[in-house]
C-alpha cells in the first residue's frame, strides 16, 4: 500500500512540472550575431532553457550533437539547468555549415514532449488541439553556423541544360492557351473567385483558384501573383478559397493539375490520382527509375504547368503589365524558383524554404552513410537527370530584373539544408535577399527575440 502510495505521488509530481516543462524551449545563439565564420574560427553556441519555471533536481539532461559538412561529429549529454546555459564550442575547416542539434531527455535518454492540456470537446479546443498536433512537441534547438557560405558552389549542372528547356517549353507553344473558368462564391464583396483550368503540354492541364478584384471592370490594373504549393504527398486535395484580396490578381495553382470538383471531380477522382502519382511504389518525384530520364521525371511536368500559369495570367483582364510575382513555401519554393528562372518575365519572387537546392549533394553525398554528413535523409536521390530541375541551376537564369527574396532559411532545417540556400542565393544574378534564423526547422521558427538576419545583394 505505501508502494502505491509512494508511486501515486510520483506520478502527481511529475504531471505537475509537465505542466511547468511544456511551456518550455531551448534557445541557442553564437557569440556572433552573424553567424558566419572563417574556415578554423572558433565558434561558441550557447544554449539556455526558457520558458520553464522549476523542475525536479536529477531528472532531466540536455543530449547534443554536433555534426556538419565535413563529416565530423561529436555528442554529449549533460544535466539541465535553469540558471547554468549549455557552451558548446567548434570549428569548421572549410566552406560550408555545422549543424548543433539538442533536446531535453530524461535519465534514460528518452525525449520529453509536450502533451495537449486544453478541452477537445469544444470547437475552439478541437481546433488548438489540432494546431497542436501539428507543432514539434520536443523542448530542442537545431541551429548552426556557417563558413564562409559565399563561397560554396554547386555540382556541375548538365552542359545542355538551357537546350533541354528550349525544348520542353517548345512543347508548350503547340498547346493554345485556352482557359476554362467557372465562378464561385466569394467572402469578399470586392473580388471573385474562379475555379479554373488551362490546357499544358504533358499529362495534365494546370489547374487552380483564380481571384480577381472586381475593381477591373472599371477598368483598374494590378498586379498578378502565382502562388505555388508544398509537397502533398498523398492528399492530392485542392479546395476553393472562401475569400479573395481585392488588391491584386492571385492564381494558385496545385502540383498535378489535378481535376477541380468544379469540374465535377469526385472523392473517386481524387483516389485515383493518388496512385496515378506514384511509381515503383514511392510517393510522387522520388522514383530513382522514373527520375533516370530528364522528360519522364515526375518535375518535367510541373515545370511546364508553372510556366503555362505564367503565361496566362499575363492574359487576365486587370493585369497592370508590370508586376509579375511568385510565390511559394518549401515544394512551392521551388516552383517559386522555377517560375522566376523559365523565362516569363517574373519581376518578384518570393521563395520560403526553398527545397530541392544542391540536390546532388543531398541526393547522393547526404545518402552516403561513410561520409557521415549532416541530414535527415528526406532526400530525392540523385540521378544525372535531377540537374536539370534543382533549383540552384534555375537561380543561375532568374534575370536582373526580378527581386528575389529567400523569405526563411533555417540554420537547423536539414529537409532543405543551409548549404543549397546558400548556393541558391550566390547563383542568383540580380538582386536579392535571404533571412537567416536560427534554431528554425523545416516546420519550425523560434519566438521572438531571436537570432536572425537579412542579407542583401
Amino acid at each position: 500500500m505505501k508502494k502505491i502510495t509512494a508511486i501515486g505521488i510520483l506520478l502527481a509530481a511529475v504531471a505537475a512540472f509537465a505542466g511547468e516543462l511544456d511551456g518550455g524551449f531551448l534557445k541557442g545563439v553564437t557569440d556572433k550575431e552573424k553567424p558566419f565564420y572563417a574556415p578554423g574560427e572558433e565558434m561558441t553556441f550557447t544554449l539556455r532553457l526558457e520558458g520553464i519555471k522549476a523542475f525536479p533536481p536529477g531528472e532531466w539532461f540536455i543530449s547534443w550533437e554536433r555534426s556538419g559538412d565535413d563529416g565530423n561529429r561529436n555528442s554529449g549529454k549533460v544535466p539541465a539547468s535553469l540558471t547554468e546555459p549549455l557552451v558548446i564550442k567548434t570549428s569548421l575547416d572549410k566552406p560550408g555549415f555545422v549543424r548543433v542539434r539538442a533536446m531535453l531527455v530524461d535519465g534514460k535518454g528518452n525525449v520529453y514532449r509536450k502533451a495537449f492540456t486544453g478541452n477537445p470537446n469544444t470547437p475552439e479546443g478541437k481546433a488548438a488541439m489540432n494546431r497542436f498536433e501539428r507543432t514539434d512537441k520536443r523542448i530542442f534547438f537545431d541551429g548552426g553556423a556557417g563558413v564562409q557560405p559565399e563561397k560554396l558552389q554547386g555540382h556541375a549542372e548538365p552542359a545542355d541544360f538551357d537546350s533541354f528547356w528550349a525544348k520542353q517549353y517548345a512543347r508548350l507553344d503547340l498547346v493554345p492557351i485556352k482557359p476554362e473558368l467557372i465562378e464561385l462564391p466569394c467572402g469578399n464583396p470586392k473580388a471573385r473567385i474562379y475555379a479554373v483550368q488551362v490546357p499544358c503540354a504533358g499529362l495534365r492541364p494546370v489547374t487552380g483558384y483564380l481571384t480577381v478584384p472586381k475593381a477591373v471592370d472599371d477598368g483598374a490594373k494590378f498586379p498578378c501573383r502565382l502562388e505555388t504549393h508544398g509537397y502533398s504527398g498523398d492528399r492530392c486535395q485542392h479546395d476553393a478559397p472562401g475569400w479573395a484580396r481585392d488588391n491584386e490578381i492571385v492564381f494558385n495553382i496545385n502540383a498535378h493539375g489535378q481535376k477541380l470538383p468544379a469540374f465535377g471531380a469526385t472523392e473517386a477522382d481524387r483516389k485515383m490520382l493518388r496512385w496515378e502519382t506514384r511509381s515503383n511504389g514511392y510517393s510522387y518525384a522520388f522514383d530513382p527509375a522514373q527520375n533516370a530520364d530528364p522528360e519522364t521525371a515526375y518535375f518535367n511536368g510541373m515545370v511546364l504547368r508553372v510556366k503555362r500559369a505564367l503565361q496566362y495570367l499575363k492574359t487576365v483582364k486587370g493585369w497592370n503589365g508590370k508586376d509579375l510575382i511568385a510565390s511559394g513555401g518549401s515544394q512551392g519554393g521551388l516552383q517559386t524558383i522555377w517560375a522566376a528562372g523559365c523565362g516569363e518575365g517574373v519581376t518578384r519572387a518570393e521563395s520560403g524554404i526553398t527545397w530541392c537546392c544542391d540536390m546532388y549533394t543531398s541526393g547522393k553525398l547526404r545518402k552516403d552513410p561513410s561520409l557521415n554528413l549532416a541530414g535527415d535523409g528526406w532526400y530525392i536521390g540523385w540521378t544525372d537527370a535531377m540537374g536539370y530541375y534543382d533549383a540552384a541551376n534555375f537561380g543561375k537564369r532568374i534575370p536582373k530584373t526580378c527581386l528575389t527574396i529567400i523569405t526563411r532559411a533555417g540554420l537547423g532545417d536539414y529537409c532543405c539544408p543551409p548549404r543549397g540556400l546558400a548556393i541558391l542565393y550566390n547563383n542568383i544574378p540580380g538582386p536579392k535577399k535571404i533571412w537567416w534564423v536560427q534554431g528554425s526547422t523545416h516546420g519550425f521558427v523560434p519566438p521572438s527575440p531571436n537570432q536572425n538576419f537579412w542579407l542583401e545583394n
